[in-house]
């Protein structure tokens, strides 16, 4: 998502606070200023004249009062961090957010109007291809789908039928559960692709044979429409277009969604593939 979207507009809000690296800081306090710009559409609350369509910017406000003030950080990074997740998490038409804190009175032994840290967070979507072919399948594949839930950062929007395919790249093994879901997520790229081999892991996923069996398999396929290459990562994932246990499920769930390369949409990826 693009930072596109109307904007709700809180500056400058004034709070007295025990934040620092300096232990006087965490004792004595000091003014914080605190700045949110909240990324919404308000077209359906400014029809109706309804607060209840839109973000209450007084309980916005009272809500980083609560945070600043019932808590204590080094950082005034930690602190955007902080405010950032909780705004996004509790206002479910806040699809992103600007925060900047800024710190008027910052101890730097130099004459200095102030310091500040601007950070923008957003919901993302993904998709996540899951697959097993070892002991529990079905229950490899629901435990996943639970874990990624547990995250209060990362849940699951949607869930494609599990189907049953033959093994891919050649090894003799036994055959697949497939599937995939649709997630959002505040995480990064990297990020995600770390909480998903932890949960890999603690499904004692194991990493021996290239294409061989596993009890739990998890790949980012798609994520917003972002192209990232890295040693460890890529998106869209390279095989996608290749695999038809990744766009059979992921067509049920979403056919319209168009690779970013290649221009197609993961319909007409299918309809290729099965010609």
């Amino acid at each position: 998502m693009s930072f596109n979207k109307d904007v709700i507009s809180i500056k400058d809000l004034e709070i007295y606070a025990k934040h620092g690296v300096f232990p006087e800081e965490n004792v004595l306090g000091q003014k914080f200023l605190i700045c949110a710009d909240l990324y919404c559409n308000t077209k359906a609350a400014s029809a109706a004249d309804d607060l209840n369509q839109s973000v209450n910017y007084g309980e916005v406000c009272h809500l980083i009062k609560d945070i600043m003030e019932g808590n204590v950080y080094n950082l005034i990074e930690t602190i955007a961090e902080v405010l950032a997740q909780n705004i996004l998490i509790k206002y479910p038409v806040v699809e992103a957010v600007e925060i900047e804190v800024k710190k008027p009175w910052a101890p730097v032994g130099l004459p200095v109007d102030t310091v500040s840290v601007k950070i923008k967070r957003q919901w993302h979507n993904a998709y996540i291809a899951l697959g097993s072919n070892m002991g529990d399948k079905k229950n490899y594949l629901e435990t996943a789908i639970k874990e990624i839930n547990k995250n209060e950062v990362t849940s699951v929007t949607k869930v494609s039928e599990f189907i049953e395919t033959k093994p891919y790249g050649g090894v003799e093994q036994d055959d697949f559960l497939n599937g995939v879901i649709e997630i959002k997520t505040m995480l990064d790229p990297e990020e995600l692709l770390r909480f998903l081999n932890k949960i890999e892991a603690d499904c004692d996923r194991e990493r021996i044979v290239h294409w061989g069996p596993r009890t739990l398999d998890l790949d980012i396929i798609m994520y917003d429409d972002l192209v990232y290459d890295t040693e460890r990562l890529q998106i869209p994932h390279v095989e996608m277009h290749k695999r038809d246990f990744v766009l059979g499920p992921m067509a049920e769930i979403a056919p319209w969604v168009r690779h970013p390369i290649l221009k197609k949409t993961v319909k007409e990826m299918l309809e290729e593939l099965e010609s």
